[in-house]
Parts: C-alpha cells; sequence; structure tokens
C-alpha cells in the first residue's frame, strides 16, 4: 500500500476561472499566479495515483484568507471524498481571524468525514500561532474530533520560491510544545526542525509531530531521509507528493533508491499514515 499524505486538488470552476480567483486571494495568487503553476481536480488527481500506484491521498486545501473561500473549497474537498471514500482522504481549510465562524467549520466538516485542517498558512492568512486566544479554541475542536492539524513548514536559509513563506522552526516550535498533545504534521520536512530534536527538549516536545516529504526533491538531496531517520524515527515520517506541483512518481523512485530497509520504506510509505489516519490493511 503507498498512502500520499500531501496532495492538493480544486474544484473544476476554479482551473477554469483562475484569474478570477488570483483577484480575490493572494495566498492563491501568490501560488497560482503563474502559468507554469498547476492545478489539478480531484478526477485528474485519481488518474494520475493510478498511474503512479498510489492506494490512497490525503486532499488538502490552502491557506484562504476569507472563511467563504475556505467553505467553497472544503464543500469541492468532502464531495472528492464522497466520490472516492477508498481513494480520498480530506482535510479542510479554515480562517482563524473568524474564531466562531472557524471553529462551526471544522464541526461541520468533521461531521462529513474530514479527517484533519491543512494546509495552513499562518503566514499568508495571516494569523499568530503564537495567539492562545486564537489557538486554543480551535485546538480544543480538533482534539474533540481526534483531527489532525497540517500546517506548512519552510526553510530559515537557502533559495526561495513561490510559496516558501516564513512559517520557519523558531514559529512551529513554540506552538507545537504550547500543544503537546495535538497531532501535527509539519509539511516539507519541517523547514528543518527535525535537526532539533538533538535537544532533548525539543525532542520531548514532539512526541505527537510527523513530517511530511512534500517537494522534498526541490528542497534536499536523498540524504535527508537517513539524516531524518537517524534524529526522529522513522515512524515519524511520511510520503507526500506537493501533486501536482511534482508528479508522485518522482518521490517514489527516489524513495525506493534509498539505501533503508524495506520495513523502514514500508513505514514512510504508508505504515505511518496508517497508523494515524486509523487504515487497515497490509503496509
Amino acid at each position: 500500500m503507498i498512502i500520499d499524505f500531501h496532495a492538493h486538488v480544486f474544484p473544476s470552476q476554479i482551473k477554469k476561472k483562475r484569474s478570477k480567483y488570483i483577484e480575490r486571494d493572494p495566498c492563491f495568487a501568490l501560488l497560482y499566479s503563474s502559468k507554469d503553476a498547476k492545478i489539478a481536480t480531484a478526477d485528474e488527481l485519481i488518474a494520475s495515483m493510478d498511474e503512479a500506484g498510489v492506494d490512497i491521498s490525503v486532499i488538502l486545501n490552502i491557506g484562504w484568507t476569507t472563511h467563504e473561500l475556505c467553505v467553497e473549497t472544503n464543500d469541492y474537498i468532502m464531495e472528492s471524498i464522497s466520490r472516492f471514500p477508498q481513494r480520498l482522504v480530506g482535510f479542510c481549510a479554515i480562517q482563524p481571524q473568524s474564531p466562531e465562524a472557524a471553529v462551526a467549520e471544522i464541526e461541520r466538516c468533521a461531521k462529513a468525514g474530514i479527517r484533519g485542517v491543512g494546509e495552513m498558512r499562518p503566514d499568508m492568512q495571516p494569523f499568530d500561532l503564537g495567539d492562545e486566544l486564537v489557538m486554543e479554541p480551535l485546538v480544543e475542536v480538533l482534539r474533540k474530533h481526534q483531527l489532525i492539524l497540517l500546517t506548512h513548514a519552510s526553510e530559515p536559509v537557502g533559495h526561495d520560491y513561490p510559496g516558501k513563506g516564513v512559517i520557519t522552526p523558531d514559529i512551529l516550535y513554540p506552538f507545537i510544545a504550547s500543544f503537546p498533545d495535538l497531532t501535527i504534521v509539519c509539511a516539507h520536512w519541517g523547514g528543518g526542525l527535525p535537526f532539533y530534536a538533538l535537544m532533548p527538549e525539543v525532542e520531548k516536545a514532539m512526541s505527537n509531530v510527523f513530517f511530511d516529504t512534500a517537494a522534498s526533491p526541490l528542497l534536499y538531496t536523498p540524504q535527508v531521509y537517513n539524516q531524518v531517520i537517524q534524529l526522529v524515527g522513522a515512524d515519524k515520517i511520511l510520503f507526500g507528493s506537493d501533486y501536482p506541483l511534482l508528479a508522485q512518481g518522482r518521490l517514489l523512485e527516489e524513495i525506493r533508491a534509498l539505501d533503508l530497509p524495506q520495513e523502514t520504506k514500508s513505514l514512510i510509505l504508508s505504515g505511518n499514515a496508517q497508523r494515524l489516519l486509523g487504515i487497515k490493511g497490509e503496509p
């Protein structure tokens, strides 16, 4: 079994009327203004999964800046998981600046089978992960429904790229430490956060934190897998492609080429995701 923990889909009207949504939302504009930035529907994702041999994908939303756009796109994600219940797992978007509406939206989506919230973009939406008055009610409802929070993460050094942002380890860590019982997935290897696990207090605080591999070939050499395994363990790594930014096959080839035990590869490709999502079956 192969589970892709990081893919993005949009309804066809957004793909057809890209310019309209670029005008409406700065986060979408940052990510998709370029004509080369790919937008995919759920049906296109399923076709790509079949081609790459991916069994299940977690479909993520983005950090929309208005509650209305969160609702519009959440509806599509919920429709998609109802159409492909064996293939897709859905995460929803919220706008924390509208806290009461955000809590209500999580409740609505949880009733429809949503398994998490993400991909959050605190720097783009914008909101402060350190503002407990904003975050506490959201975390409370996430705990209530046993939902996962998936957040964008970026590196404080290295090359720039569209959407890199400033959600770096020093921003993520205080939030993680404040809510140690919340299950959190930090995208893109957590912007390097695993490298701080050599500090005992950081390792302890990250007991419920996981890291996905989304867009890894654009960020790190393949050696990152061995390094992060040594630092936080193979049971904390989730295969994620960032489709359609990258085809799933590109990351799968990289993982399969690694000099790692098959058991470790199985954890990364499906076992860890199965445990988090409660999916049964042979990894």
